[in-house]
């Protein structure tokens, strides 16, 4: 063979080992371009909102075990799935606590998210995932109920901030103790890290200038190192 035809050959076999790796990440690698939208979409909405008040979801805080964006499958999988929300580990049967002031929409005890409630407050909806009890009917109206806990939250109920609405637990798709904590403003979802630093940043300056503050504030800021530690951000 002479070296024309061997360039020729070799050419040709790296333009095929080229075209087969586009392919191979094509086919496995997940589509980013709605991630970033909804980042976009995330800093928006936290430029123009005040944290001060809000309450740190989860009493008992021992890691954040998977962060929001698209990740292998949590079960083994080889595919790729988008992980909607923030996993906040705690140990079996903490006390779960309501982020922000709002109306309970929805409660269920099905598919993967197990036993969830779901709250709005204004723009903002706020879901709890893999928590103890379970759903009841009573005179038409739904309930979620833990009775070992003390909970009994009613669909349409008004809950204040920091108000206990259940426990941890490992109910639905789950491979521990945790709460899956998910955010959506104005229908789209957003990384509930982004908050909880500005949630920190914001309660960190009030705490500078007002020392007395509500327990659920605290617990923001003595979490938030833990938070930046274990995710590297």
């Amino acid at each position: 063979m002479s070296k024309r035809q061997h360039r020729i050959t070799l050419s040709k076999a790296i333009l095929f080992l080229l075209g087969l790796i586009i392919v191979t990440l094509t086919t496995l690698l997940p589509n980013l371009k709605p991630l970033k939208a909804l980042e976009f979409n995330s800093n928006q909405s936290l430029a123009s909102n005040t944290w001060q008040q809000a309450s740190f979801p989860v009493e008992n805080f021992q890691a954040y075990t998977s962060p929001f964006g698209y990740r292998r499958s949590a079960t083994g999988g080889r595919g790729w799935e988008f992980h909607s929300g923030l996993d906040i580990a705690a140990p079996m049967g903490s006390y779960i606590r309501n982020w922000w002031t709002g109306t309970v929409i929805k409660v269920g005890d099905r598919g993967r998210c197990g036993t969830y409630i779901v709250i709005k407050s204004g723009p903002w909806q706020h879901t709890y995932c893999h928590m103890q009890g379970r759903v009841e009917t009573a005179q038409r109206q739904r309930y979620l109920v833990d009775r070992q806990g003390g909970i009994k939250i009613a669909q349409g109920q008004q809950l204040p901030t920091g108000f206990r609405i259940g426990r941890v637990g490992m109910t639905g798709r789950t491979t521990g103790p945790h709460l899956h904590w998910g955010l959506k403003y104005g229908g789209n979802y957003v990384d509930p890290a982004l908050v909880l630093r500005e949630m920190f940043s914001q309660q960190q300056l009030a705490r500078r200038s007002a020392p007395s503050l509500k327990p659920q504030q605290s617990q923001v800021i003595m979490e938030e190192s833990k938070f930046i530690r274990n995710l590297g951000s």
